[in-house]
Order: structure tokens, then sequence, then C-alpha cells
């Protein structure tokens, strides 16, 4: 598992499920939105969002989809668990 500050190559991120500390599932990384001159990620575009997800006031791309602040991702491994009270 890859917790808070360490590196992580993004095919490693694409597809996993996104749930929430407690386990609520919000859907599977369908994209990555990274700041192009430092290449820090700043979301996590969900695809297939759960209801849940979708219960949420998230800001959305130009095509609809959910984005998550990556600074609300707490750790990557099986899941991308992000913190429920970092992206509300």
């Amino acid at each position: 598992m890859v917790t808070k500050g360490e590196r992580v190559q993004s095919k490693d991120i694409l597809g996993r499920t996104v749930v929430s500390k407690a386990g609520k599932k919000f859907g599977e990384v369908g994209d990555l939105i990274f700041e192009s001159k430092t290449g820090e990620l700043i979301y996590v575009v969900l695809k297939n969002p759960t209801p849940y997800a979708m219960s949420f006031d998230l800001e959305r791309d130009e095509r609809g989809n959910i984005k998550i602040p990556f600074s609300s991702v707490v750790a990557v491994g099986d899941y991308v668990v992000v913190a429920e009270e970092d992206i509300i």
C-alpha cells in the first residue's frame, strides 16, 4: 500500500475502485488531472460513479465527470482511499 507523500505511477491508479475510509464506494478511477508545470496530481476523475458519489456536490469536468481532489486521497493499494471530510 502506498500512503500520502509517496510516489505512485498513474498506470497503478487507473481503474482502481475509489472508496472512503469507511468503505463507501465512489466509483473507479477513470482519469487523472495533473498540473502541467509541476506534474502534481490535482484531481481523480471518476468513471462509473455510484449513487453515493453522486450525492456529493463535487466539481465536474467539461464532460460532466465527477472530479475528486487528489489532496483527499489518503492511500493507494487495492483501492484508492479518500477522506470524505476532505472532499466536501
